[in-house]
């Protein structure tokens, strides 16, 4: 990664974060965008005091128009890009009977849409360069989950379009990663929407128990390294894709009730 340009989207906070932190301690020059002023400005510091280059983007993952601006800047500042890690993304947690579906459109917005976008901008200077484009998925791409309609939707979309997108470039030099984790400790559950759109505010699950952010971070860097197709995470993840693949009406009933006993599960 030495002197490679990557951006990562959604890099103010979790594994978004992670991925700026980790590839930059490998020498790479790191744009990384997010909405949230402080935590952009708090990811910079964090990064100047390692020596990493970087340029941080203050936008809207599900803007056409600043997604173009993420990669004339990269361009304008670096010449070139190399990998673009499409990490931002935003959960839900609520019955789609309950659901206001501007909830759902936002959700697609930002998880879908922006990574259309960014890809779209992107994917000619990866050409270029016969780099790689990573969609940061989740075992929601493989498997459905109860009271999680359009976060499911948004990630079974992503994992056709890259799929899709991957078997169109792959003879051009361009590798496509997707990237399913398990459940990692993050803030995507705190600020998750619920049926209103607000946030939901506390995380319904043990964080504690999850793998961190960084590991994830960790497992995307090696991947790309070594252009892997896929990488599935936790051990619980990959029983998850196993299972839902050769038994899928007895996963309807576990998946039913693991979820069932989250804290102020809407099964109950």
């Amino acid at each position: 990664m030495k002197d490679k340009v990557v951006i990562v989207t959604g890099g103010s906070s979790g594994i978004g974060k992670a991925c700026a932190e980790v590839f930059g301690r490998h020498g790479a020059k790191v744009v990384y965008t997010g909405r949230n002023q402080q935590r952009m400005d708090e990811v910079s510091q964090m990064l100047t005091a390692e020596g990493i280059d970087h340029l941080p983007l203050t936008l809207d993952a599900s803007s056409e128009a600043d997604n173009r601006r993420m990669v004339e800047e990269t361009i304008a500042k670096y010449g070139r890009i190399d990998v673009l890690i499409n990490n931002a993304g935003i959960s839900m947690r609520a019955l789609f009977e309950d659901m206001d579906l501007e909830v759902f459109r936002k959700v697609m917005d930002i998880n879908l849409w922006g990574t259309i976008y960014a890809t779209k901008y992107a994917l000619p200077h990866i050409l270029e360069s016969k780099g790689s484009v990573v969609g940061v998925s989740s075992i929601n791409g493989y498997r459905g989950t109860p009271a999680r309609t359009a976060y499911t939707a948004s990630k079974h979309a992503m994992n056709g379009f890259m799929e899709s997108l991957r078997t169109e470039v792959m003879k051009r030099g361009v590798h496509v990663l997707v990237a399913c984790p398990g459940f990692t400790a993050s803030n995507i559950r705190n600020v998750a929407l619920t049926a209103d759109g607000s946030t939901q505010g506390e995380s319904p699950r043990d964080e504690q128990e999850m793998m961190t952010a960084e590991e994830v971070a960790g497992a995307i860097y090696k991947a790309v390294k070594k252009r892997k197709r896929d990488v599935v995470l936790t051990r619980q993840g990959k029983l998850a894709v196993f299972l839902n693949k050769w038994m899928p009406g007895m996963m309807d009933n576990i998946v039913y009730n693991h979820m069932a006993k989250e804290k102020d599960s809407p099964f109950k």
